[in-house]
């Protein structure tokens, strides 16, 4: 499986959206990306990826493509 694939799949299940929805997904787009929300795909994506982001990008993460972005940070190319 692709890093796409998995970074897809932490959002397809984490917030129960379509494919055709995560090009636009932001934070609190949908009712289940809230702070609980934002914490889950957190954990989702350190423990997928192996890496541990750091606070500064958590605030920060605020949308499916921005994530794409902080993730090359931590050398994880989507």
């Amino acid at each position: 499986m692709s890093n796409l694939e998995k970074y897809d799949e932490i959002f397809l299940t984490n917030f129960r959206v379509t494919k055709e929805q995560l090009n636009t997904l932001e934070y609190q787009s949908v009712s289940v990306w809230d702070s609980i929300g934002h914490m889950g795909l957190i954990a989702a994506l350190e423990e997928t990826f192996e890496i541990m982001i750091d606070t500064e990008d958590i605030i920060s993460y605020a949308s499916y493509e921005n994530g794409k972005k902080i993730l090359l940070k931590y050398n994880v190319e989507i």
